[in-house]
């Protein structure tokens, strides 16, 4: 029944996502919305643990990220450095009209981490589709990045036996670690061969070979978080998955990798 529910909820994502990597409107849509619910998603599992965040604030930022992206707003880095200033400023007065003093490291870390780990982050996806050859380079980042969730899912569940890294995740094996990675590298070959004039074979296979780690280190972070708040999935939004961050945990780390390769090293 699990896997059922599974089936038609990944089927809905791939077709919403098939049509943000055509369409760049509804890119822009649905990356903004993914960032929304996956940040609220952090903050209600920061908050499991008894720490008081500034979720409003957090959020109002949070989405004011993907959004100043896809409108592709001037702003420069002497305007990102007072953007960082002045929210780190309002922080500090929200913390101020509290009535009692209740841990202000961790509220306001906590509430900045958030909003670096998920809007600034995923929010590279729209970053890649704003390039001249876009939409296949999202196309690349999207296939290979989730062909590992989908290999280490399977291979974990027929040939799992040796716990990869049982403190953060028991149901995590290194049978499907490795299966999952195979599964990103067959998949980036294939990629390879029906687009070859965007980028070089041995750079795809070098490419398709990091982010295939990185994206299983994105996904065991994210299984860190969970556990360390003592909660299974990060939301119950999708059926048979869980909640947004347990299905972009992977490109969190993968997509801003991939856009600063492309833009910086290159």
């Amino acid at each position: 029944m699990n896997l059922k529910k599974r089936f038609w909820s990944s089927s809905g994502l791939i077709l919403l996502v098939g049509l943000a990597i055509v369409f760049y409107p509804v890119c822009g849509i649905l990356v903004t919305l993914l960032v929304g619910i996956g940040l609220l998603e952090f903050f209600n599992m920061v908050e499991n643990k008894g720490v008081k965040l500034f979720k409003t604030f957090g959020l109002l930022i949070g989405l004011f990220l993907p959004i100043s992206i896809y409108f592709k707003l001037p702003i420069n880095e002497g305007w990102q450095f007072l953007f960082v200033v002045a929210g780190l400023f309002m922080l500090f007065l929200l913390e101020l009209t509290k009535r009692k003093n209740y841990e202000p490291i961790l509220s306001i870390s906590a509430t900045v981490f958030g909003i670096i780990y998920i809007p600034w982050c995923f929010s590279s996806l729209l970053r890649i589709r704003q390039l001249p050859d876009g939409l296949v380079l999202v196309a690349f980042l999207l296939a290979v990045t989730k062909a590992g969730d989908i290999g280490a899912y399977f291979f974990g569940k027929r040939f799992g036996k040796i716990s990869l890294i049982k403190r953060v995740s028991p149901k995590k094996s290194l049978e499907g670690s490795l299966g999952g990675f195979l599964v990103s590298l067959l998949v980036g070959v294939i990629f390879s061969l029906f687009v070859k004039d965007l980028l070089f074979f041995w750079e795809k296979f070098f490419l398709t070979t990091v982010l295939a780690i990185i994206a299983q280190l994105g996904d065991l972070f994210e299984s860190l978080l969970k556990r360390d708040c003592n909660v299974k999935d990060s939301g119950n939004i999708l059926p048979g998955i869980g909640g947004v961050l347990d299905v972009v945990d992977s490109l969190i780390f993968t997509a801003p990798t991939f856009y600063l390769y492309i833009t910086m090293i290159r």
